[in-house]
């Protein structure tokens, strides 16, 4: 199983950035697609983006695209999502997930391991 660890959330106020990071353990990281979801209050859990083994593929929903950057570093089992010119309908408890069977992609089935998640708050 691999463990994974959201940090960096807070409150922030629109057109502000943040930048997450979700650690995972094991020596296994860059065999397995990542991605982040999100879930606002009320609402079911939605993909916002994802990113291959290697980071040279990557996918966002699109009301993130042009907002929204997911990267990794394998050498720091690690991977991020830079958000910037946030808005208040980000807001929402961002998880980060791992797909161990090396396929990844858009639906929450598709990924085998999740973090516990992080609060973003954006005010208006």
């Amino acid at each position: 199983q691999v463990q994974l660890v959201e940090s960096g959330g807070g409150l922030v106020q629109a057109g502000d950035s943040l930048r997450l990071s979700c650690a995972a353990s094991g020596r296994t990281f860059s065999t397995y697609p990542m991605g982040w979801f999100r879930q606002a209050p009320g609402k079911e859990r939605q993909f916002v983006a994802t990113i291959s083994r290697s980071g040279s593929s990557t996918d966002y929903t699109d009301s993130v695209k042009g907002r929204f950057t997911i990267s990794r570093d394998n050498a720091k089992n690690t991977v991020y999502l830079q958000m910037s010119s946030l808005k208040p309908e980000d807001t929402a408890v961002y998880f980060c997930a791992a797909d161990q069977r090396g396929r990844g992609g858009r639906q929450q089935y598709q990924y085998t391991d999740w973090g516990q998640g992080t609060q973003v708050t954006v005010s208006s």
